[in-house]
């Protein structure tokens, strides 16, 4: 897929290499966005790269069709339900992850 934008360029990452989880919660505002509508958010950033690790880069649509819940009441609850999706399906890198978030506590 052709990006709008290098994920790695000034406008994708502000001049510094992010992933995964990284470049998805700076594109919220934790102060203005909550409650927020999965559907909505989708909607606004579907296309956008997310660089998952050195190698793989896919959309945030891609990454947002394994979670399920509609509406994230804050940012943490919008964090645990991303991070859950993404351990999920294959698009979290960290070796160990399953150490740290248990299905529990995301």
């Amino acid at each position: 897929m052709d990006w709008p934008y290098d994920p790695d360029g000034e406008e994708g990452s502000e001049g510094m290499r992010k992933y995964g989880h990284a470049v998805i919660a700076k594109k919220v505002n934790e102060d203005e966005d909550f409650p927020l509508s999965r559907d909505e958010f989708v909607a606004a950033h579907g296309d956008d790269p997310i660089r998952l690790d050195y190698e793989r880069v896919v959309s945030l649509r891609e990454i947002f069709e394994g979670v399920d819940q509609e509406t994230f009441e804050d940012f943490v609850d919008f964090h645990r339900a991303v991070g859950r999706a993404m351990r999920e399906n294959g698009y979290w890198f960290y070796e160990g992850a399953d150490a740290f978030v248990t299905s529990e506590s995301a």
